[in-house]
């Protein structure tokens, strides 16, 4: 039965140890009216606001950006607060003592969804198909969500950080916000922020010196619109009346003050996981007589993922007592990026696709874990070079679709930077890359979603879920994990653009341009104290990008191969272009791939001139596809790759996909 407490106060300032001041709750309420999950038993939620109060001058927080700018209490410290959601097992001692912790992507919830096969895109999850099959809480985590992104969507049950703004001796702070606007179809009015984002608002929202531009193409020429043309609305949106069109690149630079301390969300996420791994045996995070929790694990998809890449770059992994703070990270689909998680007038959700958000700060240099060093720049730096200066590094896996190869840059994660040369891993870190996926898996049968072919639906979740069981063995027991999967251009399975052969499809369009990550300058203090003076940044050479070679059905060749991948009945790709109707049908659609069924039979495959093999030709019949799934499948849960409860799922997904194809009722 649910049950409500107003605010109680979990610890006392006088008790808690570092940064959380106190943790208040405004519910406390069983998960499925105490359902109990396994051995582990009935689950608890847990929601309300966890309060921190940090010293600027701890060495620790010296790497957030404007922290000398913080306002401070009486004590001297910078205070801020931020929404907690968390779900535990009700005895705690009947955990397996790890958190995982999920960066939330622009205030949501999608960890069940991931591992759980839960329904997705709940804020609140507090049905039975939000909690799928039960997967995380059978196996004990405890599941841990907190705010950290302060310009979050108005929405209910959103998390979100509440930060103070930096001031300079108490007189407001300026500097450049950019705001891109691209569009699918014609619209008058758009926000000044991202997807809903609470935007920076202008100083001077008439000035009549404001510039806003378009351009065709991300290397276009910048053209100006009249300023009579439009205006700013509630100094939040900008209005054209004769429409923004789609497919142009629209921008306008502005002058905004009063910049929220960005880099307070990774301090909070530090600071929290320290907290429940560190309370000691008097109090732990939840007024128990003892702390159960011994090991952390910070995932993230997307946004999350490049929140947890930055969050290693600064030095995050490191708390205020010099502790280890994730023993491990899972960084998914991130590419090569990082992102705007400490910056001044810093915007979190902004990105980096193909053709959207282009140009702001996140792919940038430097990209692979040990040093590398950029000749061009000037620069030697490594994505995990303070950890391990500083003894704290993670166990790390870096999991990619085939997206990100195509739209994020994934392949600057481990070549050289001329990418001439495979580039070393550390011992600490593996790469997984899911071979034919895309950002995120297309539901079955799938649907065409403003791009020219099917949304790719290869189902790589089965793979996640071995791999966090592996991450949790490698930290707990010392278990070597699954070796690494990841194209290599020493194996010619990684090769430039122009080298990948795909096979002349019908009907079926190439990409001939992909995502790239340029050198940009952002003004001469981007890299020393976080502040952009350059907008738009100047735009420098790019990065070479190399892509996953393909075999003659267009199905790549290296990485972890899912059973769909293996025993195909289509093409899989990580990459879709943009649809007609909504404009540059040359660019690849941001997030999606491609899934290109093969023919039916030969007649049919030789009616429409297609050079790939019919499923009649490539099977005898619905028993041996399966047949030849399910070794598929056991072949990859021989090697760590998929867990062997999961096997027959697979072949089940598998035969609904065939009877699906094959026009079976």
């Amino acid at each position: 039965m649910l049950k409500r407490i107003s605010i109680v106060a979990l610890c006392l300032a006088a008790i808690c140890p570092a940064a959380v001041v106190r943790v208040e709750l405004s519910e406390r309420s069983d998960v499925l009216a105490g359902q109990a999950f396994a051995a582990v038993g009935p689950y608890e939620r847990m929601i309300g606001k966890a309060y921190f109060a940090i010293d600027p001058a701890n060495p620790a927080n010296r790497i957030i950006a404007d922290i000398d700018k913080a306002p401070r209490n009486e004590k001297g410290l910078v205070e801020f607060s931020a929404d907690l959601y968390v779900l535990r097992p009700r005895n705690p001692a009947q955990g397996n003592g790890a958190v995982l912790f999920e960066v939330s992507n622009r205030g949501g919830k999608g960890m069940l969804g991931m591992y759980d096969r839960g329904a997705s895109g709940s804020v609140d999850p507090r049905y039975s198909e939000h909690f799928g099959d039960g997967f995380l809480l059978e196996r004990g985590f405890t599941l841990v969500w907190l705010g950290w992104q302060f310009d979050v969507p108005r929405r209910e049950g959103l998390l979100r950080l509440y930060s103070p703004v930096a001031r300079d001796n108490g007189r407001s702070i300026t500097g450049l916000v950019r705001s891109e606007i691209v569009v699918d179809q014609k619209t008058t009015r758009h926000s000044l922020g991202d997807r809903d984002h609470i935007p920076y608002t202008p100083v001077n929202p008439d000035d009549p010196q404001l510039t806003l531009t378009v351009r065709d193409r991300n290397d276009g020429v910048r053209r100006t619109v009249p300023r009579g043309d439009w205006h700013i609305e509630d100094r939040t949106h900008v209005v054209m009346p004769s429409g923004f069109e789609p497919a142009k690149i629209y921008e306008l630079v502005y002058t905004a003050q009063d910049p929220a301390l960005v880099g307070l969300g990774p301090t909070a996420v530090r600071d929290l996981i320290s907290f429940l791994k560190y309370g000691g045996n008097d109090v732990s995070a939840f007024g128990d007589s003892k702390n159960y929790i011994k090991r952390a694990y910070g995932f993230g998809v997307s946004q999350s993922g490049r929140f947890l890449r930055t969050f290693m770059y600064y030095g995050f992994n490191r708390d205020e007592k010099d502790r280890r703070v994730f023993d491990g990270v899972l960084s998914h689909v991130a590419g090569g990026a990082r992102g705007s998680f400490n910056l001044r007038f810093g915007q979190p959700s902004r990105d980096g696709h193909p053709f959207m958000n282009l140009f702001y700060p996140t792919d940038i240099f430097p990209f692979t874990d040990l040093d590398e060093t950029d000749p061009e720049a000037g620069l030697t730096d490594g994505l995990l070079a303070r950890a391990m200066k500083e003894g704290v590094t993670p166990k790390v896996f870096y999991t990619n679709s085939s997206y990100e190869y195509w739209g994020r840059s994934a392949s600057l994660i481990h070549t050289t930077i001329d990418g001439q040369k495979d580039a070393p891993l550390p011992d600490t870190t593996r790469i997984y890359f899911f071979a034919g996926g895309q950002h995120g898996p297309a539901s079955f049968p799938p649907a065409k979603n403003r791009a020219q072919n099917l949304s790719n639906p290869n189902d790589y979740r089965w793979a996640m879920r071995a791999l966090l069981v592996a991450m949790d063995r490698w930290v707990r027991d010392g278990a070597e994990p699954p070796a690494s999967q990841y194209p290599r251009i020493a194996q010619d399975t990684l090769v430039p653009l122009g080298a990948v052969q795909f096979p002349k499809i019908p009907g079926v369009a190439v990409p001939t341009r992909i995502q790239k990550a340029y050198r940009a300058d952002y003004g001469p203090e981007f890299r020393s104290s976080g502040i952009i003076s350059v907008e738009p940044p100047k735009v420098g050479k790019a990065f070479p990008i190399l892509l996953p070679q393909v075999n003659a059905d267009g199905n790549e060749t290296s990485g972890v191969r899912m059973p769909d991948i293996q025993v195909p009945l289509a093409t899989y790709t990580g990459w879709n272009l943009r649809a007609a109707d909504i404009g540059a049908p040359d660019e690849l659609f941001s997030m999606q791939g491609s899934f290109i069924p093969f023919s039916r039979t030969r007649a049919e495959r030789e009616l429409h001139h297609d050079p790939r093999l019919s499923i009649a030709e490539r099977y005898s019949g619905r028993a041996q596809f399966l047949e030849k799934i399910g070794a598929a499948a056991r072949s990859l849960a021989a090697g760590g790759y998929l867990l062997d409860g999961d096997v027959s799922r697979v072949v089940e997904h598998s035969a609904m996909e065939w009877d699906y194809l094959n026009g079976a009722p």
